[in-house]
């Protein structure tokens, strides 16, 4: 997987830029809360960045910070929810407000972000609030796992695996061996489910 990207920034759009490294330009598609982060055209630049991997495409995600990344990754998770809606997500609420609004289970302030109505932003309090709950001041959801544990788990959710099964496996791989690659505990992850 792709985690980071640095370069120079060749081109910027409101939904995606071209950052160029090695001779190679990557088309990143990014949220309006990181384009309003990074600098102007021919600086250079660094992203957390996320390859969504379909049938039919191969798409690079960029995030200014890691928390915009993880929330980014908690909202694929989610049935419904993929990373087009995910990206408007995070253009219209801050990283902070959304977790306040799933924390307080507040349907209506989710309601109010462009692409969600009402019964999404159900269905993301109801599938997020467990993992949000129980991390502090609103943390990002997964902040108890390591972030190894956390990359295992959404490769395998991209695998088609459903979070409850995944999640369980991974946390006792991790507790066996903290030494483990994100490639190891995908391995064995398999092997178990």
């Amino acid at each position: 997987m792709i985690a980071t990207l640095r370069g120079k920034l060749t081109f910027k759009s409101p939904t995606s830029v071209v950052i160029e490294t090695g001779g190679v330009g990557f088309l990143v598609h990014i949220p309006v809360s990181s384009l309003e982060t990074l600098g102007e055209t021919g600086e250079d630049v660094s992203l957390y960045t996320h390859l969504h991997v379909r049938e039919d495409a191969m798409q690079l995600y960029g995030f200014a910070t890691q928390s915009e990344r993880d929330l980014f990754l908690s909202l694929i998770a989610v049935s419904g929810i993929g990373p087009k809606l995910a990206q408007g997500v995070l253009s219209g609420i801050s990283v902070e407000q959304f977790y306040r609004a799933i924390e307080h289970q507040d349907v209506a302030a989710l309601s109010h972000v462009p692409g969600i109505g009402k019964k999404t932003a159900e269905r993301l309090v109801l599938e997020l609030k467990d993992k949000i709950g129980g991390t502090s001041a609103g943390g990002p959801p997964g902040a108890g796992l390591m972030p190894a544990a956390e990359e295992a788990v959404m490769a395998l959710l991209s695998l088609g695996y459903k979070r409850q099964k995944v999640e369980p496996v991974v946390q006792n791989l991790i507790i066996q061996d903290r030494s483990l690659s994100i490639e190891e505990l995908i391995r064995r992850a398999l092997r178990e489910m």
